[in-house]
């Protein structure tokens, strides 16, 4: 009877888990909850922010009970040759996917930088007003040779770190390997403060949405749009890559078996190469001076 019982695959078949149930109800929470706070819903008056609060701790928690769980079967064998390479391809799938979350974005500053002259022929005077010029009268845009290089070199030195590090762990070496991935996660957060505080000059000194610039917001949304998401990523990645750490110290990972690291070195150089497109593209072929 036990013969019939044991496992004579490499496949690995995941136990019933509560995780995406619960998941799912605090991902309706935190869409309810955003609601609540920026309109109001149900009575209840705009601003209202412990619902949002609740979905995201929910979340958070949710996050971190799964992937406790995954690396629980991957510490038990359960993490395969077969479902290891599967894991590989899976993460693939998954930056292809963020690949074209981002070409959304840059299509429509492209858009929006390339066409705009064609909108000038419309009959409406606000929308030939609107799309005389690119960026729109009134706009300043952001010097790309202080902050933005400065970010720009700094997920690059990110970069070389983590490729040191996944170096260093491949050869057993795990000092080098902890010293690469802390420093590549204080460069991910300092990547993190330059761009919050690039923003807050932003909206003081209001560069983009003044009383002056008749269309700012048509390049402010799809600015903030693009660089937003990507900074928002660069955090994901820093969380991911300080589990790693965190991982590494308590003895997790061998020169064999280090998918986990492996993934967060993988999303790390595609932030790093969004990066160097956000860069080149919205920061400095398209920076130009508002039209006067």
């Amino acid at each position: 009877m036990a013969d019939h019982a044991a496992v004579h695959h490499d496949y690995h078949l995941v136990k019933p888990s509560p995780w995406p149930l619960v998941g799912s109800i605090f991902g309706a929470m935190t869409a309810i909850g955003l609601v609540m706070l920026l309109k109001g819903i149900l009575g209840v008056p705009k601003g209202t922010p412990w619902v949002l609060c609740m979905g995201l701790a929910g979340l958070l928690f949710v996050m971190g009970a799964w992937w406790a769980d995954v690396v629980k079967e991957a510490n038990e064998g359960d993490h395969t040759p077969v479902v290891s390479l599967g894991l590989r391809y899976g993460m693939i799938l998954f930056i292809a996917s963020e690949i074209m979350f981002f070409v959304a974005w840059f299509w429509m500053f492209f858009e929006m930088a390339l066409f705009h002259h064609v909108r000038t022929f419309s009959p409406i005077e606000e929308v030939r007003t609107a799309w005389a010029a690119w960026p729109p009268k009134g706009v300043e845009t952001i010097d790309p040779w202080h902050f933005p290089l400065i970010n720009t070199l700094t997920l690059l030195l990110s970069g070389t770190t983590i490729t040191w590090a996944h170096h260093a762990l491949q050869h057993g070496d795990r000092k080098n390997a902890r010293t690469g991935l802390i420093l590549t996660v204080i460069l991910g957060a300092m990547f993190s403060c330059i761009q919050a505080y690039e923003y807050r000059e932003i909206i003081l000194e209001k560069l983009f949405f003044n009383e002056t610039s008749t269309s700012g917001g048509l390049y402010g949304s799809s600015f903030f749009m693009a660089t937003g998401f990507h900074g928002f990523h660069v955090m994901i990645g820093t969380i991911f890559l300080l589990v790693c750490l965190i991982r590494l110290l308590n003895g997790a990972f061998t020169p064999r078996q280090h998918f986990g690291f492996e993934a967060a070195a993988w999303y790390w150089h595609f932030v790093d190469v969004v990066w160097l497109f956000l860069f080149a593209f919205i920061y400095v072929v398209f920076q130009g001076h508002a039209a006067t």
